[in-house]
C-alpha cells in the first residue's frame, strides 16, 4: 500500500454547512504535522494497538519512504534534491536503519524480555505508515498551507491528494434532525438514529485497531461504544466527533465544527471539569 485519501462521507447542511470525513494513509513521521491542525476531529490507528507480529510485518513489507530525497540547507523547505546516485546511497542508508530497528523490536519482543507493544512499536513508527479518520467543516487553512510548495513534500503529497478527493466529492444534502453518519453503510440506513450514532462511533474509533473498515457486527460495534462511553467523565469522546447533526446556522459552532452539532456534545460528562479523586489527594 501506498498514500491514500479517500472521502468517507461527505454532507451538506439546509443552510449551507458542508462536513466532510476523509479515511487518509500517510508515513507516520508526518503525523505530529497533521496533528497542529485544530479544527480536525481524528482518530488515528494506534502504535498501542497494533499487534507486535503486525507491526514488524507491516513495516518489513511495506515500510515508509520520503517522497522528495531534499539536499540539506539553511531553513525548513528543502529547495533542492541530491542527485539521484546520491539519493540511492541515502535510501540504502533508510533501508539500514529500518532494518536495525526491526532487529531491536524483535529481540525487545521475544520471550526473554517480552516488552508490551505500546513500547516495542514505538521503535518502528519512523518507518510505518498511520491512516487516520479526519472529520471537519473547515479546510481552507489546511489546503493553503499545506499544498504549499513551502510544505514538507510528504504532507504535501496527501493533502494534494485530499484536496483533489475534496473537490470530486459532490455532498450529500442531510435534513435538520438527521445525521453525518461515517462508515454506517447504505443498507444499514433505515436503522433507528440512536443505534446509528452508536455504530458510526464504535468504526470511528476502530481505526485504532485498523478494524474500522470490516466490521459489521453490530453486537460488537455496542459493545465497543459502551466502553468508550465508560460510563461517566472517564470515556474516550473523540470518536463521538464524527458523527454529526445539522446546526440551524452556518455561522453557529460546536467546538470545532462550524454548522454542525457534534453527537459529542449530547453528553454532559463529555468533558471532565474537575481532577479524579487520586489526582487532587496528589496535587
Amino acid at each position: 500500500m501506498a498514500f491514500s485519501a479517500r472521502v468517507l462521507l461527505d454532507s451538506r447542511s439546509a443552510a449551507g454547512a458542508r462536513l466532510t470525513t476523509f479515511e487518509v494513509r500517510y508515513p507516520r513521521f508526518i503525523h505530529s504535522e497533521l496533528m497542529t491542525h485544530r479544527v480536525f476531529s481524528r482518530n488515528a490507528a494506534s502504535s498501542r494497538a497494533i499487534p507486535i507480529k503486525k507491526m514488524i510485518a507491516a513495516v518489513r513489507e511495506d515500510p515508509a519512504l520520503p517522497v522528495y530525497w531534499g539536499r540539506n540547507q539553511t531553513g525548513m523547505s528543502a529547495r533542492e534534491e541530491i542527485a539521484p546516485d546520491v539519493a540511492e546511497r541515502a535510501r540504502e542508508e533508510w533501508q539500514a536503519a529500518l532494518e536495525d530497528a526491526l532487529r531491536h523490536a524483535e529481540r525487545l519482543a521475544s520471550k526473554d524480555i517480552d516488552l508490551h507493544k505500546q513500547l516495542v512499536n514505538r521503535l518502528l513508527e519512523p518507518f510505518a505508515w498511520i491512516t487516520v479518520i479526519i472529520t471537519a467543516t473547515e479546510w481552507a487553512n489546511f489546503f493553503t498551507q499545506r499544498c504549499h510548495p513551502d510544505a514538507q513534500p510528504e504532507i504535501k503529497h496527501i493533502a494534494e491528494m485530499m484536496l483533489s478527493a475534496y473537490r470530486a466529492s459532490a455532498p450529500a444534502p442531510v435534513a435538520a434532525g438527521s445525521w453525518h453518519l461515517p462508515l454506517i453503510q447504505d443498507d444499514e440506513r433505515d436503522l433507528p438514529d440512536d443505534l446509528l450514532c452508536k455504530l458510526s462511533v464504535a468504526r470511528c474509533a476502530r481505526v485504532s485497531y485498523l478494524t474500522h473498515d470490516g466490521t459489521r457486527d453490530h453486537d460488537r460495534d455496542l459493545e465497543l461504544y459502551e466502553r468508550l462511553l465508560g460510563g461517566g467523565a472517564n470515556g474516550h469522546w473523540s470518536p463521538f466527533e464524527h458523527v454529526a447533526t445539522p446546526a440551524p446556522s452556518a455561522d453557529q459552532w460546536s467546538a470545532n465544527f462550524a454548522g454542525w452539532e457534534q453527537y459529542r456534545k449530547r453528553f454532559p460528562q463529555e468533558h471532565a471539569a474537575t481532577f479524579p479523586d487520586a489526582y487532587a489527594a496528589a496535587g
